[in-house]
């Protein structure tokens, strides 16, 4: 059996709301490895929910909206004053409104696409700038991504054009951060019923429907996101960079499901 001990490992994740977001679920897997943990939070509205969630894991929180650069260069600044490194970094961070995402895409507004992408995209390059200085040899950027970059899903709309963004850049951005010894990678998780994935229009439909073809015949849990976080940053993923890791139950290999 492998133990894997993170002792002396410093994470920060960013986008944790609450209990049952997958930056959350990756964080407390970090915890139970002993890794110390700093969450940041967009705004001042968040920071009651965000102690709760920080207290029993002992995380340090800071306040840092990503569409803003001296909020982020503050955060990278205290990262770097409370801990003068960093190993592993979260980006659990993606917003659309909802509009952009209730009618066609043909007719998302520009501001809409922009904000999207902003968000959703830019913020782990913007991210990734301020880390980079402070990343030990060894260290891991891990994103979340959603299979909707490839392929068509109905409603997630100017999203999924921010997701094949998010996407492309893990892999430039696993280029350039490798000679450092420095891994990034994604992981394309399932649905699963986090606040965020219940405000995309027509959730539970995508939800149940999931869990009929894929070839597990279910879904996946909260837990098992947490787990694969977990694996692609320490050193059991030494040799993963620039992969988009799907944990899915199987569902993006289905082409077509057929009856008995």
């Amino acid at each position: 059996m492998i133990t894997l001990d993170l002792s002396g490992k410093k994470a920060l994740v960013m986008g944790v709301t609450n209990q049952r977001s997958l930056g959350y679920a990756i964080a407390e897997k970090l915890h139970q490895a002993g890794a110390e943990l700093f969450f940041s939070y967009q705004s001042e509205r968040l920071k009651e929910d965000v102690e709760k969630l920080a207290r029993p894991l002992g995380a340090r929180i800071f306040q840092a909206d990503v569409t803003r650069d001296e909020e982020l260069d503050a955060l990278f600044q205290e990262v770097g004053r409370a801990w003068g490194g960093l190993d592993y970094l979260v980006h659990a961070i993606a917003f659309a409104p909802r509009e952009a995402m209730e009618g066609r895409y043909l007719d998302t507004r520009r501001q809409d696409w922009l904000l999207a992408l902003e968000v959703s995209a830019y913020s782990l390059v913007a991210v990734a700038q301020r880390a980079e200085p402070l990343f030990r040899e060894g260290g891991s950027l891990v994103t979340l991504t959603y299979y909707a970059s490839e392929k068509v899903v109905p409603k997630y709309n100017v999203m999924a054009v921010a997701k094949s963004a998010l996407e492309a850049s893990v892999r430039y951005l696993a280029y350039e951060l490798g000679p450092k010894g420095v891994r990034v990678n994604a992981i394309s998780a399932g649905p699963v019923r986090t606040v965020a994935a219940r405000s995309i229009p027509g959730f539970m439909k995508m939800y149940d429907r999931v869990a009929q073809v894929a070839p597990l015949k279910r879904n996946v849990t909260q837990e098992e996101v947490g787990h694969l976080g977990l694996f692609l940053l320490s050193p059991l993923a030494s040799g993963i960079t620039g992969e988009v890791v799907y944990v899915d139950a199987g569902y993006h290999i289905m082409g077509m499901e057929l009856e008995g």
